[in-house]
């Protein structure tokens, strides 16, 4: 938890819009659990971590080849009070992942996973390289793989967890040029669906999240304002906390009855 509430308010001026996380503290905090956010070094992750970290939990910020950016999240937890480490593998190596796991898995059972590493390598499928379909399905769905399948025993045996997997608006409708990513986004989303039926019994939640066109370095490039509001009927994109802000309420106490759902969240884009 918070050592105190200055260290609360610094850890809100990381946030574009703190009032969002705010509104909804109150109702989600529970006690303290171990959670771990893969791709934790991008600005979605960055956020989800944060705001696990603001739910007072200790949070596992993990990265492939940014390290440096997670241990600025980790830093940044740790000033405003919280408990936060990074930790480094390639999700798309079974073997490296599993000896990270159990390594990290010495101090007790990771009892919140968020599944957010993901990459996206776009092109019409007509020119798409068999490289890009399987490095994007590799690190999205078979990474999901090979990150939650050795966690599962351990968070069993503590009847309490939470999964949330980052999808993406084009797992569900589909877009241009992604067939790849689309497909790996979808796949998740069935894995989703039937992961919960097979552990809602054991006290462990698993839903997906499926953000469209969220602000980042990268969407600004793609997505010029005046596109954003042609294909977005809110007239923005999201920003990283609003995800975050949903990741957070599926992780608490207040989201035990939501299991095997999809939570769009895209500005009415489907």
């Amino acid at each position: 938890m918070w050592r105190n509430a200055a260290s609360a308010r610094l850890a809100l001026t990381h946030l574009r819009s703190p009032g969002l996380i705010q509104a909804h503290i109150g109702i989600m905090t529970n006690a303290r659990k171990k959670a771990l956010v893969t791709g934790g070094s991008g600005a979605l992750g960055q956020a989800i971590s944060e705001a696990l970290a603001m739910a007072g939990h200790e949070v596992w910020v993990h990265a492939n080849s940014s390290l440096a950016r997670a241990q600025e999240t980790v830093q940044r937890i740790v000033e405003a009070g919280g408990a936060a480490q990074a930790i480094a593998f390639d999700v798309t190596d079974a073997g490296a992942t599993q000896a990270a796991l159990d390594a990290a898995l010495e101090g007790g059972a990771f009892q919140i996973v968020v599944n957010n590493a993901g990459i996206h390598d776009d092109a019409p499928m007509a020119g798409m390289t068999q490289h890009q379909w399987k490095r994007v399905i590799d690190v999205t769905l078979n990474g999901f793989f090979n990150v939650t399948q050795p966690l599962l025993m351990p968070m069993i045996r503590t009847r309490w967890g939470r999964i949330v997997n980052i999808a993406s608006v084009a797992g569900v409708m589909g877009n241009r040029g992604q067939v790849n990513y689309a497909a790996a986004k979808a796949g998740l989303i069935g894995a989703t669906k039937s992961l919960a039926q097979e552990i809602a019994s054991r006290g462990i939640t698993v839903n997906a999240v499926a953000p469209g066109i969220i602000a980042s370095p990268m969407i600004e490039a793609a997505f010029p304002p005046e596109r954003i509001k042609q294909i977005v009927p809110a007239g923005r994109a999201g920003e990283p906390v609003e995800v975050a802000a949903m990741v957070a309420y599926l992780a608490s106490d207040a989201a035990a009855y939501v299991t095997g759902q999809v939570l769009s969240i895209n500005g009415g884009m489907a």
